[in-house]
């Protein structure tokens, strides 16, 4: 996979979003930036931060993902694989439903998934060193390329969403403690029941993450 480096960008998903609409750029590739001004979190929230955090995004043409993936939950298969790309580098996280990394109590990033005509895009912001966003951050050593390279190459791998799914429904009891946002409405994840397309059942109604 193209990997474009940059020491500073306003936001790595609207400029890679722009490169694919100019054809300036193709899929499979990804942007990585050492410093976002501008970044793109969940609710139409900035997601910026300094030195030393992981700005990136990544394109990937619709026929290359696995032919089982509900492309709503884009997202969460997408975050569990960067989850389990940072557990083997000695994080101890987890991914609250459906796009945000956790470590204990405590939000250190997350994912932000848009379809592009046949592409799918997806922005991946987590803080390493310093705490931005009002989240907390892991205080890892982990070098942002060194990331981005083991993250690429765990998801070169495309692996089944049944397979991913199946890690991730034991995860996701860790989420019951929580909430998320739908449509404007804070909701309880305590009693949510997990469908094995990724979407939940909640107070009897179906959400998608959409994210």
């Amino acid at each position: 996979m193209d990997i474009k480096y940059f020491k500073t960008l306003p936001s790595t998903q609207h400029y890679l979003i722009e490169a694919l609409q100019k054809k300036l750029l193709s899929p499979p590739v990804a942007v990585l930036a050492l410093e976002q001004s501008a970044g793109v979190g969940s609710r139409n929230n900035e997601w910026s931060g300094g030195k030393g955090n992981f700005f990136a995004s990544i394109a990937i043409g619709l026929d290359d993902l696995p032919d089982d993936l509900p492309l709503s939950s884009a997202s969460i298969y997408f975050s569990f694989i960067m989850k389990k790309t940072l557990e083997s580098l000695g994080e101890n996280i987890w991914l609250k439903w459906p796009n945000d990394l956790y470590k204990n109590d405590d939000k250190v990033g997350g994912t932000i998934t848009k379809k592009i005509n046949n592409v799918l895009v997806c922005g991946i912001g987590i803080n390493l060193k310093n705490s931005q966003n009002g989240y907390r951050a892991l205080q890892s050593d982990i070098i942002p390329q060194i990331l981005l390279k083991n993250y690429l190459l765990a998801l070169q791998k495309f692996p089944k969403w049944k397979q991913v799914f199946s890690e991730y429904e034991v995860e996701f009891e860790l989420s019951r403690k929580f909430s998320v946002h739908i449509e404007n409405y804070q909701k309880s994840l305590a009693d949510a029941s997990l469908c094995v397309d990724g979407s939940l059942i909640i107070e009897g109604e179906k959400v998608y993450s959409l994210r």
